[in-house]
C-alpha cells in the first residue's frame, strides 16, 4: 500500500507506507483525512486549484470515494472568493441532489490543515470523453439511449432549482455495474433564482458545449443545459469537438450541423437534436420532460379514444445494454400491439414489461459464453431466480476460501500466500493484505463484522480490521497448518481446526487459548458452531465428525463417515441438520440432535468440496470438482438447480446474511456472484 501527499504541487506524491514525511517534497504526510478517508492516488489535477484524489472511506470497509480539494496558490482576489464559493455550492448541491441514483452523494464536507475537501461517492466507471476516444463514434441507437436515460436526471435537477451548467462528455460516466449514465462535477452549477453577476472574460462552463447566452453574459437556464447535452451528443454521434467549431465558426455550426454526420438517422432523433441546439434559447426546448415526450415512443391508442400517455422510463429501472436494443424494441412494440386499450392502465403494464424486458435482457447479457443457460436450464426458465452477476478476476492461483461481511459489502478471497478484499458496490478489488509467509488456507469473518480471520500453511492464524485492512494480531499455538476457522456468535471466540490433528478455542480479547481439544486421530479439516454457539462439529481426515459440547470441551458423541475422509460440514440456521461430505460424490445430512444419517443426496459428478446452507434454511448449496454448483431442497433432498460458469473445480462458497447472495470461489482463479431472488 502507498501513502499520498496533500501538497498540490508535489511532483510525485504517492510514499512507501511507514513514511512521516513526502520523498518527494517533504511535506508531512497525512495518514487519513478527518481520521476516516485514506487518500489513494491523484485522479486529476485541477489546474492550481487544488487535486482531486481517489481515496478509501475506512469506516464503510473502505469503501471508494473521491475527494476534491481547494488548495488554490493565491489570496486576497476575488478569483480566490469565486473559487470558495463554487467549491461550497458543489456541496451544497451533491447535499441535495445525491438522493438520484445517477449523481454521486455527498459523503462529507470539511477543513483540514487550511485546505478546503469535498468527499463524494465513487462511480466506478468511464467518463464518455474516454470512451469516444476508444470507439470514435457512437450510433443514433447509442445516442436516444443516452437521452433516454440521461433526460429524467436533468428533469430531476431542475425541479429542485439546480442548473448544472457544465454538461460534456467528461462530466458523464458510464456506470459499469447498472450501465447507467450517471451526471457528475457540480462545481459550476447555481440555483435558478440566484443572479450572480460574472465579471469580464469570466465565464462558467465549457466554450462550445455551453450556449450563447452562458458565454455571453453567464445567464443560464434549464434549456441551457439542454444545449449542453445537445452538443454532447453531437460530439458522440460525430466524433468532431464542438469547441473546435466553436474556435472556426462560433454559434454558427448549430445552424449546420447536419453536414457533420456520418450517417442519416430517424426523423424523430433528427428533431429532438436539432430543437435542443437551436441557438436562440426561446426557440430550444423549456424543459427535459418536453425532449423526453418527443424522443420516447407513444402507445398505441384504441379507436375510442386519443389520450396519449408518454413512455418515461421510470427512475430504478434496469438500462439496457446497448447491444440488445433492437431485440428489446422489437419485444416491447409486439407488446404494445397485444397490449391495446385505455388510459391509465394499458400505460402501466406497458411499463411493467418495459422494466421486466430490461432485467432479463442485462441477465442474458451476463450469461457465459460457454453455456446455454446459467442455470443448466433452458432460457425459458425465469433467469431472475438465480443469475451469475459478476466474476471478479484478479488472482493468479487457485481461490481456496471466500467470506461474504454481514453487510454484503465486502468479499474476502484468499490465493497463495495473499488475501484479497472485494468491494460488491464498485466491483472492484479493495486492497490486498500480506502477512503470512506461506498459502492462505481459509478466510473467515466475526458475526459483527469487525474481524477478519485468516489461517495459512505457516501454523498461524492472523486477525485483521476488516475496516482498515490493518493487521491486529498474530495467533500461534498450531504446530502444522490451520485449515478451518469459525467465530462464536458472540465475536469473542474464535475456533481453529489443524494438521496437528486438534482443535483451539482462542479468547480474541488477549489472544491466548482458552483450551485445545484432541480426540481425532488425523487433519482437522472443518469445523462448524451451532447457532446458538452450544455445539462445536468437527471432521477429519480420520473418516470422522466429532460432536462437542463447547462450555465444557465434553466429546458428545462420534459419527462414523462412510464415504471417507471429512472435508466440509454446515450446519443448518435452525440448529437441527447437518451436511457433511468427504471424498465422494454425495453430500450426507444427518440429526445433530441424535447423530443418525437422515439422507444421502447425490447428482455431482466429480468429488464435493464444500456446502452452505442458505440463511433461511431450506436450500442447501454444494461445489464440487465437476465445476459445478448444486442447489438442493434441504427437506426433500432433491435437486432444485445447477449453476454453470466455472471453468475448474468449485472449492468454497458462501451465502449473505440475507440470502440473496452466493458467491464461491474456484481453481480457475476467479470468485463468482450469483444473485438469488425467491419472487
Amino acid at each position: 500500500m502507498m501513502t499520498c501527499c496533500l501538497n498540490p504541487d508535489c511532483p510525485n506524491p504517492l510514499n512507501l507506507v511507514g513514511k512521516h514525511s513526502c520523498q518527494s517534497c517533504g511535506t508531512p504526510l497525512v495518514l487519513l483525512l478527518r481520521n476516516r478517508f485514506r487518500v489513494v492516488r491523484v485522479l486529476s489535477d485541477e489546474g492550481g486549484f487544488g487535486r482531486t484524489y481517489l481515496a478509501e472511506d475506512v469506516d464503510k470497509l473502505n469503501e471508494r470515494c473521491v475527494i476534491k480539494q481547494l488548495a488554490p496558490k493565491f489570496q486576497g482576489n476575488w478569483a480566490l472568493t469565486k473559487a470558495m464559493e463554487l467549491f461550497q455550492k458543489e456541496a451544497q448541491r451533491l447535499q441535495q441532489l445525491g438522493e438520484h441514483p445517477q449523481i454521486p452523494r455527498l459523503l462529507a464536507y470539511f477543513e483540514e490543515d487550511n485546505y478546503l475537501y469535498l468527499v463524494q461517492q465513487f462511480i466506478d466507471g468511464q467518463n464518455l470523453l474516454k470512451e469516444l476516444q476508444q470507439k470514435k463514434a457512437y450510433s443514433a441507437v447509442e445516442i436516444q439511449e443516452l437521452l433516454l436515460d440521461l433526460l429524467p436526471v436533468v428533469k430531476f435537477i431542475h425541479e429542485r432549482g439546480v442548473i448544472h451548467r457544465d454538461i460534456k462528455p467528461q462530466n458523464i460516466i458510464y456506470r459499469k455495474s447498472d450501465r447507467r449514465f450517471c451526471l457528475i462535477d457540480f462545481g459550476s452549477s447555481k440555483q435558478l433564482t440566484a443572479r450572480v453577476q460574472i465579471k469580464s472574460r469570466t465565464t462558467i462552463g465549457s466554450h462550445g458545449y455551453s450556449p450563447i447566452e452562458q458565454i455571453k453574459d453567464g445567464a443560464a437556464y434549464p434549456a441551457s443545459d439542454l444545449f449542453s447535452l445537445g452538443a454532447t451528443c453531437f460530439h458522440l454521434l460525430t466524433g468532431i469537438s464542438p469547441f473546435q467549431l466553436w474556435m472556426e465558426h462560433g454559434y454558427g455550426w448549430v445552424q449546420d450541423w447536419r453536414r457533420y454526420l456520418r450517417s442519416p438517422m430517424s426523423s424523430q432523433l433528427d428533431q429532438v437534436l436539432d430543437k435542443l441546439l437551436k441557438k436562440d434559447p426561446q426557440q430550444r426546448y423549456q424543459s427535459a420532460n418536453e425532449a423526453i415526450r418527443e424522443l420516447t415512443p407513444q402507445p398505441l391508442l384504441s379507436s375510442r379514444g386519443s389520450t396519449r400517455f408518454p413512455i418515461t422510463p421510470p427512475p430504478t429501472q434496469l438500462h439496457l445494454p446497448r447491444q440488445h436494443a433492437k431485440l428489446r424494441n422489437l419485444l416491447l412494440s409486439g407488446t404494445a400491439i397485444l397490449l391495446l386499450g385505455s388510459g391509465k392502465f394499458w400505460y402501466h403494464q406497458y411499463l411493467r414489461f418495459e422494466t421486466r424486458m430490461d432485467a432479463i435482457i442485462s441477465q442474458l447479457d451476463d450469461r457465459p459464453a460457454n453455456t446455454e443457460a446459467i442455470l443448466g436450464q433452458p432460457l425459458k426458465t425465469p433467469l431472475e431466480k438465480f443469475s451469475l452477476a459478476y466474476t471478479f478476476n484478479g488472482h493468479s492461483k487457485s481461490v481456496l476460501s471466500v467470506a461474504i461481511s454481514p453487510d454484503a459489502k465486502t468479499i474476502v478471497s484468499n490465493s497463495d500466500d495473499t488475501i484479497k478484499l472485494w468491494s460488491l458496490a464498485t466491483k472492484q478489488e479493495i486492497c490486498v493484505l500480506n502477512g503470512h509467509s506461506n498459502r492462505v488456507n481459509v478466510v473467515a469473518i466475526s458475526p459483527d463484522g469487525k474481524i477478519l480471520a485468516s489461517g495459512s500453511e505457516d501454523n498461524t492464524i492472523k486477525l485483521w480490521n476488516l475496516a482498515t485492512g490493518q493487521q491486529m494480531q498474530t495467533l500461534e499455538g498450531h504446530s502444522d497448518s490451520i485449515h478451518t476457522l469459525t467465530f462464536t456468535p458472540n465475536s469473542k471466540t474464535l475456533v481453529s481446526g489443524s494438521d496437528d490433528k486438534t482443535i483451539k478455542l482462542w479468547n480474541l480479547e488477549t489472544g491466548e487459548v482458552i483450551r485445545t481439544l484432541t480426540g481425532h486421530s488425523s487433519w482437522v479439516r472443518s469445523v462448524a458452531l451451532s447457532p446458538d454457539g452450544k455445539t462445536l462439529v468437527s471432521s477429519s481426515f480420520d473418516k470422522t465428525i466429532k460432536v462437542w459440547d463447547l462450555a465444557t470441551s465434553k466429546l458428545m458423541r462420534t459419527l462414523l463417515e462412510p464415504n471417507g475422509k471429512e472435508t466440509s460440514i454446515a450446519i443448518s440456521p435452525d440448529g437441527k441438520t447437518l451436511a457433511s461430505v468427504g471424498f465422494d460424490k454425495t453430500i450426507n445430512l444427518w440429526n445433530l440432535a441424535t447423530g443418525l444419517p437422515i439422507r444421502t443426496l447425490a447428482g455431482h459428478s466429480g468429488n464435493v468440496t464444500s456446502v452452505a446452507f442458505s440463511p433461511d434454511g431450506q436450500t442447501l448449496a454444494s461445489g464440487s470438482f465437476d465445476k459445478t454448483i448444486k442447489l438442493w431442497n434441504k427437506t426433500s433432498g432433491q435437486p432444485i438447480r445447477t449453476l454453470v460458469g466455472h471453468e475448474d473445480s468449485v472449492d468454497a462458497i458462501a451465502f449473505s446474511q440475507d440470502g440473496k447472495i452466493l458467491i464461491s470461489g474456484s481453481e480457475d482463479n476467479t470468485i463468482k456472484i450469483w444473485l438469488v431472488s425467491r419472487d
